[in-house]
Formats: C-alpha cells, structure tokens, sequence
C-alpha cells in the first residue's frame, strides 16, 4: 500500500492531500526543479534511454536576476554533446577576467585566456534562454517529459523508500508520479528537502546582495563583470544585451536601515561606486525595482535517501562569489547521470549507487565552498568595513604574482576542482 508522508497539505490552505490523483504516471526518473541541474539530468538520462518526468513549479523558465554566467566546465561538457556552437549562435557576451575596481586602480583576479580550453571565458547569457534550450534538446527524445506548473506537495514513500511524488497541477487537481528515483533539484528553498526531513548545515557568515537593472548605452565597457568597491560599498556588473545587472552587496539584515533612508540614497552609492553609470541611476525610481538575495552557504550532510537523491542547490548552497553554482550543479548532474543511468535502466538504484555520487561530488563541492569563504573574507569582508580604504590582504597580493599559482583561482573558477566529462 502506497502511503504519503502526511494527511494535511499545508501550503493549500489545508486541502486534504489524500485527495484521488486525478492520474498516476510510471516514469524512470522524476526530477524536481527545472533549474541547471534538473533540465541537465533529464536530457542526459534521456539521452541515455531512461524514461524521465521533469517537474517545474512555475509555467515557464524566466525569472529575475537568475545567475546567467555559464563557465568553461559547462561549455566544455555542452561542447561534447554537440551542443555548444548552438548556444553560442544565441547572443551573449564574454567575460574573460574578473577584475576588482577601486578609485586607486584595477586589479585582475582572474584571467581566464590563461588556461587551456576551447572556451577561455565565462559566457553570459540569460538563464531562461540557456534552460529553455536545453528544454527543447531534451524533448527531441521520446524518453524526456516536461511538465510546468507543477507544484510538488508529497513524498510517496512505501517501506521506507522513496517512490515518487504528488503534485497539484496548474488545474488545480492532484496528480502523482511514481518512479525508481526521485532526484530533488529545486533550489536553495528545496520543497523536497523539507518534505524529506533533511536540514543542511550553514558554513559561511550570510550577506545580502540588492539585485537591480539600468539600461546599457553604447560606448559603455564590454562585459564589464568587475566588482567595484569604494567607501565601504561594493557592487558587481554583469552585463545583457540591453542591460546591466547590479548586485550591491550589503551586511546581513541592513536592507530595511538602506530602505528608510530613501531610493535617492541607493541612487548615490551606486553612482559613487560606478561614475559611468550616473546618468542613468535616476531608472531606479522604486524599491519595486529591486529584489534582495539572502545570501548563505550551507550543505547537507547526507545527500540521499532510499529513493531520493538531492543535488545541486537543493544539496548545497553556493554564494554568488565568482558565480560558478550553476556549473557545480551541472557538474552534479553530469555525475549523477554517469552514475546513475545504468541502474535506472535496470529499474532498481541502490543506497550505495547514490552515496556513489555524493562522494563524487562532496570533496569538489567542499574544495569550492572553502574558496568561496576565503574570497568572501578577503574581498567582501573588507569591502564592506568602510573605516578604512580597501585593499587586498598582503598574502593576496603575493600569491597574484607567483606565476606558478597565480592562475589557480582561475581555474577553480572555471572547472572546479577538476574537469567532468559525461560518460553515457
């Protein structure tokens, strides 16, 4: 007897949630979240012959101020499926260095026509466009489902095991999928996560970064995607087609205090941060305007239940420090997918299968949070301490010009802590 984890749906204004599924679909795997991660596995997976079921809460892929960098890890993988000059035919940018901007000059952090790849930069292309890409390649196989609107609600679980979910439809009815694998990919927030009782463990100070748009002007700086500090303040750009996306970093919980103050004073940091961009600041007539990302890094113990595999976000938390938690929870399914195809199609995956990934993926995943809190404290931490002019640790500024270990951040930056090729 199939049994769900509970009698109750909370988040339906307590509509029972042992309400008949209007139908129950057999499936090999069922991924939750069409983010990165989740729209990956499922092509790879499909690719490979396994019957997948992709589940997205919302009715289409675009979304605000999503991470739109695509790095050399990702192109390289995508280039090995055949898919990499397709990407670029859409129009994108490139970003090859990152780069510290401050009133007493600029500094190179990382400098990515260094290292040895078809692709020596980060792409920057619009997160919506690259899923619904990759939506659509997955979809040429008659192995691939993707369902929109698709609000999962329910753990089905029989004998201790994971064997699918329930989900409220965009009609309001409730439908259930049963499957070999549930393989959670939905986000920092994961509804998976909680329904599963799993709880990750913070591993770096929270900040919060106010994201924002200005129009992008010709004669403006190509790619800029420089972090610029001054006076306490710190921002970064990211270059669109027509736009520049801001994030402007603030301590933990000043929101609130910024608010108060007024949009004329946010209008002000940012032009004294970026000069160039003053004649266009005055966009930025509303709070409306802004969205504000609690930012954190955390990780789960254990990434998996009988059943259940947890990846990407929804297993780890990456900071936007050098914007690289896409590729690692593309990277986490690529493994997941080396791993995990040739159990799927045999129709049963083990405990050990799914520890297997997690100890793939858990040392490339420490290995870069780790990087993340010590570029935190060496950049953000000191930008934000507005008592004093910034300047970067004096072991920093050696370790920048050792030519042997210089391009080490670089390349963490752009493969992780090693290259992932698929292997299905």
């Amino acid at each position: 007897m199939l049994m769900n984890q509970r009698n109750v749906d909370p988040d339906n204004d307590g509509r029972n949630a042992d309400e008949p599924s209007s139908d129950i679909v057999q499936t090999g795997c069922c991924i939750v979240g069409g983010g990165p991660a989740g729209v990956v596995l499922g092509l790879l997976l499909a690719r490979a012959g396994v019957d997948v079921t992709l589940l997205e809460a919302h009715q289409d892929f675009d979304r605000d101020f999503r991470g739109d960098t695509i790095h050399p890890s990702t192109l390289e993988v995508l280039d090995q499926l055949g898919l990499a000059d397709k990407l670029h035919d859409f129009p994108h940018g490139k970003l090859r260095a990152m780069r510290i901007v401050t009133p007493a000059g600029t500094q190179t952090m990382a400098e990515f026509r260094r290292i040895k790849t078809r692709f020596p930069y980060v792409m920057l292309l619009p997160q919506a466009q690259l899923l619904a890409f990759l939506a659509a390649e997955a979809d040429k196989s008659p192995h691939f489902q993707l369902v929109f609107g698709a609000n999962v609600q329910r753990l089905v679980e029989r004998d201790g095991a994971i064997q699918g979910i329930r989900y409220r439809g965009g009609d309001d009815l409730w439908h259930e999928v049963r499957s070999a694998l549930v393989v959670a990919c939905d986000g920092r927030f994961s509804k998976v996560r909680s329904l599963a009782g799993l709880e990750p463990i913070k591993n770096s100070p929270s900040i919060d970064i106010i994201w924002c748009r200005v129009s992008r002007r010709p004669g403006d700086p190509q790619d800029e995607g420089a972090f610029h500090i001054h006076g306490g303040h710190m921002a970064v750009l990211l270059s669109r087609a027509d736009h520049w996306q801001i994030g402007y970093v603030i301590v933990k919980g000043d929101f609130q205090k910024l608010r108060s103050s007024g949009i004329e004073v946010f209008q002000q940091c940012l032009a004294a941060l970026v000069p160039w961009l003053a004649d266009r600041i005055g966009e930025l007539a509303d709070w409306k305007q802004v969205a504000v990302l609690s930012v954190e890094s955390s990780r789960l113990v254990c990434w998996h239940k009988p059943g259940l595999l947890l990846i990407g976000d929804a297993a780890h938390v990456m900071t936007p420090v050098g914007g690289v938690g896409i590729n690692c929870a593309i990277q986490d399914a690529v493994e997941a997918a080396n791993l995990l195809a040739a159990p799927l199609l045999r129709g049963k995956v083990t405990e050990s299968d799914l520890a297997a990934v997690q100890r793939r993926r858990e040392r490339p995943t420490r290995v870069i949070q780790a990087f993340q809190r010590f570029m935190q404290r060496m950049i953000i931490n000191n930008a934000l301490a507005g008592d004093r002019p910034f300047r970067l640790p004096l072991a920093a500024r050696i370790f920048m010009k050792l030519p042997l270990i210089r391009d080490l951040p670089t390349r963490l930056l752009a493969f992780g802590l090693h290259r992932v090729r698929a292997e299905i």
